[in-house]
């Protein structure tokens, strides 16, 4: 999400910033946007295209990568250039429209996440029942509520002006030609992050934690079933529990790099009202940025730590995936 702070007056207020410093930080943040549109692509192809990969999670995993693409594609751009020169070059209207994108993307990829820790919850918690409650119909609930919530919450305060009321002196003082920001008064900016970080983040840690129990409680009553039971059964058994015990890794590195990622600019956002807004524009930028990062490194996680990622990825990357019937490809094996 993008809430620039910008407190000068007059025209546009530029930095100085010398060129080799402009031109290090366009290769990052062009380094950064190539990754996470390619990487959440790679996601997106992978399970659209080979039908093994076609589950309910996975469902929610290529919404979760559809958001994260958005973002880099059609947010990063805009930030970039005005993180990189310090001014705004597209109008008032688009001005709106991108702050309304960033906060509605970056929402939906936060509430993607938090119903994919509602699915492992149950499909760890509640296996038995698992495919009768986590159907297709409800991992579209579940993926309809996040865009349509996000949308609500991301245009509906950009363009009410909700979050201004109040300080609308404040704003009025301190604007000046060629900026772009979102500030939030006292209340709006509690509010904004409990609505778009803490309850949903809440939520995802509750969750794990039960998770992780429920896992470890599998782990220790198959260890002590395992001379009980024949071979074949106890094979199989462990297939599928090395499957969940992977899945719940994952999903708490994916919720851990997330809390990395988007604590602390939440955090700013709801202290910055009642110091005054006096948090350098600098940092705020660094933070957004950080933030962004979290849409990066979600494909990274998912191809380090599943194979049969990691064995999508080359097909397609190799151009195998054009091959008659690669989408019936086998993707999973008897180890994972």
């Amino acid at each position: 999400m993008q809430y620039c702070f910008q407190y000068l007056e007059g025209s546009c207020p530029k930095a100085h910033r010398t060129a080799v410093i402009k031109v290090a930080m366009y290769i990052f943040m062009v380094g950064t946007m190539l990754a996470t549109v390619s990487g959440n692509l790679m996601v997106i192809i992978s399970i659209a295209h080979f039908k093994q990969l076609h589950s309910p999670t996975n469902f929610l995993t290529l919404s979760l990568g559809c958001a994260d693409c958005l973002l880099g594609a059609f947010v990063m751009p805009y930030s970039m250039v005005r993180s990189v020169e310090t001014c705004w070059y597209f109008g008032d209207l688009f001005c709106k429209i991108h702050s309304s994108l960033d906060m509605t993307i970056s929402v939906a990829s936060i509430l993607h996440l938090t119903f994919i820790a509602v699915d492992r919850y149950v499909a760890i918690c509640d296996p038995l029942r698992y495919r009768s409650k986590i159907t297709t119909f409800v991992v579209a609930i579940f993926i309809g509520i996040s865009w349509i919530y996000s949308l609500g919450l991301g245009f509906g305060v950009v363009f009410s002006k909700i979050n201004l009321t109040g300080i609308e002196e404040f704003v009025i003082l301190n604007s000046c030609v060629g900026t772009c920001f979102l500030i939030f008064n006292k209340h709006w900016g509690v509010l904004a992050a409990l609505l778009a970080f803490l309850i949903p983040g809440t939520v995802m840690i509750s969750l794990y934690v039960k998770i992780f129990m429920v896992a470890s409680r599998h782990v220790r009553v198959l260890n002590d079933t395992s001379g009980k039971i024949c071979a074949r059964n106890d094979h199989k058994r462990k297939i599928v529990e090395n499957r969940e015990r992977k899945a719940a890794k994952t999903l708490g590195i994916v919720m851990g790099v997330f809390l990395i990622c988007w604590l602390p600019f939440f955090m700013a956002t709801i202290i910055d009202p009642f110091i005054g807004f006096s948090t350098p524009v600098i940092l705020f930028d660094a933070l957004v940025w950080f933030g962004y990062f979290n849409s990066t490194c979600n494909p990274v996680i998912y191809g380090f730590f599943y194979p049969w990622f990691q064995k999508a990825f080359k097909i397609i990357i190799t151009g195998k995936v054009f091959c008659y019937n690669s989408s019936s490809t086998h993707l999973f094996t008897d180890k994972h």
